[in-house]
């Protein structure tokens, strides 16, 4: 993986704490309100997390493709994730 390791590890974690917590607070039977909250907050943080590593992909190994002329799988790659993230 080709982005900032560290920062997407700590985030993963952050993410990983907030389900925890989500998922006390549904056992607890907390307001709907307050755990769709949480829930925006977590799906927000891996948004970014995904933003980080697709941003570091483009710039490395999509990159990497056009100097050695595989850019044809490179791109197929990055069009699938662009189908999956517009669904």
């Amino acid at each position: 993986m080709k982005s900032d390791k560290e920062k997407a590890i700590r985030l993963l974690k952050t993410a990983r704490g907030q389900i925890e917590g989500i998922l006390k607070m549904v056992e607890d039977d907390r307001y709907c309100i307050d755990i769709s909250n949480q829930l925006m907050a977590t799906q927000a943080i891996l948004r970014n997390i995904n933003r980080d590593v697709l941003y570091a992909h483009l710039g490395s190994c999509v990159q990497d493709s056009f100097e050695t002329g595989d850019q044809k799988e490179k791109i197929k790659e990055i069009m699938s994730i662009i189908d999956k993230l517009t669904k």
